[in-house]
C-alpha cells in the first residue's frame, strides 16, 4: 500500500464519518451548546454568589454598627421643686445625652431606679446622631435622707436602632448626685425650717 492510498483512505474515512455523520455533527453541536450553558450558568451563580456574600458582609457590618450603642449621661439642669411630708423632694430637671457611638439612636426613656431615688423622663422620644447631643426632661423624685450623701446611679436608656430594635442601654457614665446641678435644688428643700 502506497502513503498516498493511505492518506487518501483516510480522507475517505473522514468524508464517510462526515456524511453520515450529520446526525453526529447535531449532537456534537448540541452537546458544545449545553457545555456553553452550563458554563455560563456556572459564571452567572458566581456573580451572584459573590454579591450575595458582599451583600451578607454589608448586612453584617450595618448591624454590628447599629448594635454598639455608646452613650453618656450629664445632669445638666434642675428646675422648682417640693418637698412632700414623706421626706421627698420632686424636682423638674435635664439630662443631656451623649451618642459617641458610631450611629444614630433615638432615645426614647431614661431612668435611675434605686435605693431613694427615682429619676424618669416624661415621655418624649428624640433622635441622636453620631456625636450629637440632646436634653431629655426628667421627674425627679430624692429622698432627703440620701441627698446629703456621696450618691451614684447608673442610667437606663432605652434606645431604638436603624434597624428598628429596642435596646436597654446602660451609659459608660455613673451620675454623681453629689457633683450635680440637682443637689443645689434639693438641698433647700430638704433642710428642716427654721424656728424663729
Amino acid at each position: 500500500m502506497s502513503a498516498e492510498h493511505a492518506v487518501i483512505a483516510l480522507d475517505e474515512r473522514n468524508h464517510e464519518l462526515a456524511g453520515s455523520g450529520g446526525i453526529s455533527n447535531g449532537r456534537f453541536a448540541l452537546r458544545r451548546k449545553m457545555v456553553l450553558r452550563l458554563v455560563a450558568a456556572f459564571v452567572a451563580g458566581g456573580v451572584l454568589s459573590g454579591f450575595g456574600v458582599n451583600e451578607l458582609h454589608d448586612s453584617r457590618e450595618e448591624r454590628k454598627r447599629n448594635a454598639s450603642v455608646v452613650l453618656m449621661t450629664i445632669p445638666v439642669s434642675a428646675g422648682r421643686g417640693y418637698r412632700t411630708v414623706e421626706g421627698l423632694v420632686h424636682l423638674d430637671g435635664q439630662v443631656a445625652v451623649i451618642n459617641a457611638g458610631p450611629a444614630p439612636v433615638t432615645v426614647r426613656g431614661v431612668k435611675v431606679q434605686g435605693p431613694g431615688i427615682l429619676i424618669r423622663d416624661i415621655g418624649q422620644s428624640q433622635l441622636l446622631p453620631s456625636g450629637g447631643t440632646v436634653r431629655v426632661n426628667v421627674k425627679l423624685q430624692i429622698e432627703c435622707s440620701i441627698a446629703y450623701k456621696a450618691f451614684s446611679a447608673s442610667m437606663q436608656l432605652s434606645v431604638e436602632t436603624n434597624d428598628k430594635r429596642v435596646t436597654e442601654v446602660r451609659p459608660t457614665s455613673l451620675v454623681f448626685l453629689e457633683d450635680s446641678v440637682w443637689v443645689p435644688a434639693v438641698m433647700p428643700l430638704c433642710e428642716p425650717p427654721h424656728k424663729s
